[in-house]
């Protein structure tokens, strides 16, 4: 048996409509939102009583989607520390392929974008920066260098 693709990855935020807004800054569009509940959806998640709301947000063009999820019931767990290092087990961030990282990263500040480090070159290839988006997620952006 093979994998036939990727749908999507993941996401918990805490506040739904600055995540969308923040990744519709980015450059993706919002295929749709709407009200996840019921005994079937706590049972592939493992949760009871589940009460959540999700936005898909998609790359225009291309594939990949990201799924945006909150959660009204039970309520979502914050990490300790609240925002972990880049070394963390886990989900280590989702990167994107951007045109103009400084561009990038000038539209996405008023949206709460936090460089981690900072842009760096790599080699003549790419430039590279990891930043914090809503609720402390971390993405990457590459930019290719030709």
């Amino acid at each position: 048996m093979t994998i036939k693709r990727m749908d999507n990855v993941g996401i918990v935020v805490d506040d739904l409509d600055a995540a969308v807004a923040f990744f519709t800054e980015l450059g993706m569009e919002l295929e749709g939102r709407t009200p996840i509940e019921g005994s079937w959806a706590g049972k592939v998640v493992g949760l009871d009583d589940l009460r959540t709301e999700i936005a898909m947000m998609r790359i225009p063009d291309a594939p990949g989607r990201l799924e945006l999820a909150t959660y009204h019931h039970p309520k979502a767990i914050v990490p300790t520390p609240e925002l972990t290092a880049v070394n963390t087990l886990g989900l280590h961030r989702v990167m994107f392929a951007v045109d103009d990282i400084e561009d990038t990263l000038a539209r996405l500040r008023p949206h709460g974008a936090e460089l981690v480090g900072e842009v760096t070159r790599y080699e003549d290839s790419y430039l590279l920066c990891y930043l914090r988006g809503p609720g402390g997620i971390i993405l990457a952006l590459a930019q290719q260098l030709n």
